[in-house]
């Protein structure tokens, strides 16, 4: 995608922005209609900008819809008459929801309910753990220190890779990968099998990627083939060129600032929920749901994309 494509017209922006906030929007929107059912009219609070058939839209709300869109203060102006106007199109769909019992369906219900659960459960641990303290300079100083493959010593891997559908990496084709020369070889192969793929080229930098893997593909001969499974694809790929592309301290400072005050927030958040869990009787009622011990004793991790593509994936 070049820089035009993401850029975008005046007008997509617009429209993209009202969409956004629709979708993230009207679930919750539904959700305060369902809750008001049983006390109809929780008066809104704050000055009205607009009436949309006798609702309110008040500034407290647009004031709220500001803060999460993040707008730059320079762009803030039109921003506000952009999400004014999108809180009136949700308002028209909330209201139309309640008429024809849309908010009632069951699907909707269990939707909204799962919406107020993790808002809850996000605001009492942001209200329990708080904010860390940003890192020192010392600490970010010592991270760079210590991940020279990210930084000192970062390079670029220049990558050719064939890509099939994951369903065509079966024993022939790995017999192929073991005794074929290059990945034109490989190619050819496939050709005259007639199985589908596509050829590329990619650029990674060693930052980029799990620190395992980086280190396993630097130690790779230059041309060595090898396998990375990508969900519904398998990648054949060879590295073609490794170029250094250091980065100093001055550079990574703030990225690794960054990082290291994410880091700080996720270990304050596992250990917040490994408190709860070893106070909490927790009993799974169907024994094949029941995690190995080890896996219950730990808070849940969210794997990133690259070490979900690439740890697990190299072979």
């Amino acid at each position: 995608m070049n820089y035009s494509d993401l850029a975008g017209s005046s007008e997509s922006k617009r429209g993209n922005a009202r969409q956004r906030l629709l979708q993230l929007g009207v679930a919750l929107a539904v959700a305060a209609s369902l809750s008001a059912c049983g006390n109809k009219e929780e008066k809104k609070t704050g000055q009205a900008l607009a009436s949309v058939n006798g609702e309110e839209i008040t500034l407290l709300q647009l004031n709220e819809e500001m803060q999460r869109s993040g707008v730059q203060p320079a762009q803030q102006d039109k921003a506000r008459k952009q999400l004014l106007e999108a809180l009136i199109d949700r308002q028209l769909l909330q209201n139309e929801a309640v008429k024809d019992k849309t908010d009632r369906d069951p699907k909707v219900v269990q939707a909204i309910e799962r919406a107020k659960a993790l808002i809850v459960a996000q605001a009492y641990m942001q209200k329990r753990i708080g904010t860390p303290a940003r890192p020192t300079k010392q600490e970010v100083a010592d991270y760079f220190e210590k991940n020279p493959i990210f930084f000192s010593n970062r390079k670029v891997l220049v990558m050719n890779e064939l890509v099939v559908p994951a369903t065509d990496m079966n024993q022939d084709l790995k017999n192929v990968m073991d005794s074929a020369k290059t990945l034109e070889d490989v190619g050819g192969w496939l050709d005259s099998h007639k199985v589908k793929f596509t050829r590329s080229q990619v650029a990674r930098a060693t930052s980029d990627l799990p620190a395992e893997l980086a280190t396993k593909l630097l130690s790779m001969p230059k041309g060595q083939l090898f396998i990375i499974n990508e969900g519904d694809h398998a990648l054949l790929v060879t590295i073609a060129e490794v170029r250094d592309a250091p980065v100093t301290l001055d550079v990574a400072s703030p990225q690794i600032e960054q990082f290291l005050f994410n880091k700080k927030n996720k270990d304050a958040a596992d250990a917040e929920l490994a408190r709860l869990r070893a106070a909490a009787k927790i009993e799974y009622l169907n024994g094949a749901e029941k995690p190995a011990p080890a896996a219950a004793a730990a808070a849940p991790v969210k794997t990133d994309a690259a070490t979900e593509r690439g740890v697990a994936g190299l072979k």
